[in-house]
């Protein structure tokens, strides 16, 4: 059996767009006819020349090779151009790629990638998500009222949810980190107060954010949120200042997370050789595919670090994120985005009951995908499936932040 075609389908999820702009599908065929989906999850550079980078990876490194040959394959890519070190672009193009790989072997086997990765671990998977609008909240107030996150809070215990993120201290600016407003850190209170109040001890708070704060205001801001007691502190300064991020860890009680834009294991182990981090959150469209993030997992194994999956991006990724969760003893809990266009995509083969999601049984990833849904909603935009805001923190008017790519207003 060889790797023979590839097809990119880059479709846009329809407004609001949770999970990105637009996303990234691979298709891949054997020559024995055994079609692979997998997803990558890079965006540093325009679809188009994603779409591009994707193709020479597989024409150079993976075409007419077994799919068996994981390691073999995954040497190549990151040796690419005599560079043996992570490259973001590169390695999201070969990340969807392998789990595509894998999806085959699963189905040539007839067994789930579970199986095939060390077996079952866990019978079931806790999951999270952001809070999202609910129908009646203004789409434009939510993301800097309390209230409405409360709300939103109570809703998904209501559906079974036991841990929920939130994210009220942007901006995200690509001038690296900055000292917080004094604003930026009474919301992040209120929305932390307004949300324990409203759950108690029913649901974990885990307060996001993504690399926006110098070290001090980091530090700031953690200790003002500490008394509601979140269960993590994600990514509080840029992710290329792992000693930094250290310090973050040992000046604030809240266990520190980090990793969506991290890729392999060359930049997951200098965070836990430095005590950055006690949950590592690789992206599996990004990080290296699903081998490497097993590789990963038991890295944090050794250093009592757990594993919580990142996801904003489509289905496929999260079928992926599944697979690893349900075979590794440290997972701590995968994130989820729940969209009536994220279950159509795979035809409802992925469903959160009661705040968990039950390993799957299918073969390869599990999941069954529309093709022509995917087909009927491609991206035409120049824009990237995330960006970054060039304008500083404010701080005499305050911010206010989208969660993600901004929404789309209809």
């Amino acid at each position: 059996m060889k790797l023979q075609d590839l097809d990119v389908i880059v479709t846009a999820p329809p407004a609001p767009g949770w999970g990105g702009r637009y996303w990234i599908l691979v298709k891949v065929t054997t020559d024995t006819g055994i079609v692979g989906w997998g997803e990558c999850y890079a965006s540093t550079v325009g679809p188009a020349a994603m779409r591009a980078v994707i193709q020479d990876v597989f024409e150079r490194h993976m075409h007419a090779e077994n799919p068996e040959n994981i390691e073999l394959m995954y040497r190549r890519v990151y040796s690419s151009g005599f560079t043996q070190r992570p490259d973001p672009t590169v390695m999201g193009a070969f990340s969807g790629l392998e789990i595509a790989c894998w999806d085959i072997l699963g189905k040539h086997r007839e067994r789930p990638v579970h199986a095939l990765i060390g077996g079952r671990m866990n019978e079931r998977v806790r999951g999270y998500t952001y809070l999202y609008p609910l129908a009646h909240h203004d789409m434009t107030g939510f993301w800097t009222s309390p209230q409405m996150a409360a709300e939103s809070a109570l809703d998904c215990i209501a559906r079974g949810y036991t841990a929920v993120k939130f994210d009220p201290a942007g901006p995200y600016t690509l001038r690296g980190g900055h000292m917080p407003a004094m604003s930026d850190i009474t919301r992040s209170v209120a929305f932390c107060k307004a949300i324990r109040d409203a759950v108690g001890e029913k649901a974990d708070l885990l307060f996001g954010t993504h690399g926006q704060f110098t070290t001090a205001g980091a530090i700031r801001l953690g200790q003002a949120i500490a008394p509601y007691d979140p269960l993590w502190y994600e990514e509080p300064i840029p992710p290329d200042a792992v000693e930094q991020m250290a310090a973050v860890a040992r000046a604030v009680p809240i266990p520190v997370a980090t990793g969506e834009r991290l890729t392999t294991k060359a930049e997951f182990a200098p965070v836990l050789r430095a005590g950055a981090a006690a949950i590592l959150q690789p992206a599996l469209g990004r990080a290296g595919g699903i081998w490497e993030a097993k590789k990963i997992a038991a890295m944090a194994e050794v250093y009592n670090a757990q594993v919580a999956p990142h996801l904003y991006a489509g289905p496929i990724e999260w079928a992926a994120n599944i697979q690893l969760a349900v075979s590794i003893p440290n997972i701590l809990m995968c994130e989820c985005i729940e969209t009536p266009f994220h279950d159509k995509l795979i035809k409802s083969c992925i469903r959160v009951e009661g705040g968990y999601i039950e390993a799957p049984t299918a073969p390869g990833l599990g999941i069954d995908v529309d093709e022509a849904l995917a087909r009927a909603h491609p991206y035409h935009g120049q824009d990237l499936h995330l960006q970054m805001q060039e304008d500083p923190c404010d701080y005499v008017n305050g911010n206010a932040f989208e969660g993600g790519a901004p929404s789309i207003k209809t």
